[in-house]
């Protein structure tokens, strides 16, 4: 994959508004379908927001051996081999990005504690953020852990949970990616903090 130049904001430059958001769709979708020249050129358009999004992801999962510009990388190449639902816009494909970016820290995480098998591994610990406020999570597994019971029982509060702390999106994004309103999010997000308050203290 090729080192990206500054990414800019549209797929056109000449483009401006919902064409422009319009055609960064076509590409994101041509993309996920397997074109090639569509995956290059949404890793150059996109890279400056995938690895804003890949630090902090990182600054939430302690030290790891990953670094932004990897955790894009692997994610991205991820995301281009799994059959993907077509993305409906730029919002809910870095959604998506997220979750692959959470998968490739959970994966490292565990290779991890196989390598060392719990010898002098350091914690690695959720610093930053709302729930860091809400619960001190020692372990990022042990989070991921919460989260997916926290999926079983109420798959919509997890999904909040996904959005609001991994991807960084507002109440509004959320209740947009997800159509549901802002209040049905704001009592979403607070079932799933008092239930990872539980799990995680």
């Amino acid at each position: 994959m090729m080192n990206p130049d500054t990414p800019g904001d549209a797929a056109d430059p000449g483009a401006s508004g919902d064409s422009a958001r319009m055609e960064l769709t076509a590409i994101l979708n041509r993309a996920l379908a397997g074109d090639a020249e569509s995956k290059e050129r949404v890793y150059t358009l996109l890279y400056g927001e995938l690895l804003r999004l890949a630090g902090a992801h990182l600054s939430g999962a302690g030290t790891l051996s990953l670094n932004p510009a990897a955790l894009v990388h692997e994610a991205y190449l991820r995301m281009l081999r799994r059959d993907a639902t077509p993305m409906r816009d730029r919002r809910a494909f870095f959604a998506y990005a997220s979750t692959v970016m959470r998968s490739v820290l959970i994966d490292h995480v565990r290779a991890r504690r196989a390598d060392k098998r719990g010898g002098d591994l350091a914690p690695v610990t959720l610093t930053t953020g709302v729930l860091g406020k809400v619960a001190a999570a020692e372990d990022f597994s042990r989070l991921n852990e919460a989260l997916e019971e926290l999926r079983e029982i109420d798959a919509r509060s997890c999904r909040v949970v996904e959005l609001r702390y991994f991807s960084g999106m507002s109440d509004e994004d959320v209740a947009a990616e997800l159509d549901v309103s802002v209040p049905t999010v704001q009592r979403d997000w607070r079932k799933a903090r008092a239930f990872l308050y539980q799990e995680l203290r």
